[in-house]
C-alpha cells in the first residue's frame, strides 16, 4: 500500500465510517478491487485529501452533486457522511433547495424524499410526519393543487 493509498483510506474511514468501509471493501473481487483502489487513491486521497475546502463544505458540495445527478445511492451514503462531517439538517435543506433551482425540482424533490428517511434514521429528525415513501411526502405541491 503507498502512502496515497494509506492517505486515501484514512479519509475515506473518516468520513464515510469504518463499517460502510469494511463492507465495500470485503465485497471486492477480481472485479472490482482496481475500482476500490481508484477510489480509495484518486478520490478519498487525492481530491477529499486536498486543503482547499474542508469536509464539511465538500460534503454539501457532494450532496449537490449527487442531487443533480439524481445518484441516490450514492447521496444515501453522502448524507449520512455529511452528518459526520458537521452539515447541520438545515445547511441539507438548503443546499437540497438551491439544487432545485440550477438542476431541476424533480431531482431535489426526490432527494428531499430521501433525506428525509437517512436524517430520521440518524436520529438528525425528529420521528413523525408523513413517511418518505408517502406519495405526499414527494409530491406535496401537486397534493396541494389537488386538495
Amino acid at each position: 500500500m503507498t502512502d496515497r493509498d494509506a492517505d486515501g483510506m484514512r479519509v475515506r474511514r473518516a468520513v464515510l465510517g469504518d463499517a460502510h468501509v469494511d463492507r465495500a471493501t470485503a465485497a471486492a473481487d477480481a472485479f472490482t478491487t482496481d475500482f476500490q483502489h481508484f477510489i480509495t487513491r484518486n478520490v478519498w486521497g487525492d481530491v477529499w485529501g486536498r486543503p482547499g475546502l474542508d469536509r464539511h463544505t465538500r460534503s454539501m458540495v457532494t450532496v449537490a452533486v449527487l442531487t443533480a445527478l439524481r445518484a441516490e445511492a450514492e447521496l444515501e451514503l453522502h448524507l449520512r457522511a455529511a452528518l459526520r462531517n458537521g452539515v447541520t439538517t438545515d445547511e441539507i435543506k438548503e443546499v437540497l433547495l438551491h439544487v432545485a433551482a440550477y438542476a431541476g425540482v424533480p431531482a431535489s424533490n426526490s432527494a428531499f424524499a430521501l433525506a428525509s428517511r437517512v436524517l430520521r434514521e440518524e436520529g438528525a429528525l425528529p420521528a413523525g410526519g408523513p413517511a418518505p415513501d408517502d406519495e405526499s411526502a414527494r409530491h406535496d405541491g401537486d397534493a396541494a393543487a389537488s386538495g
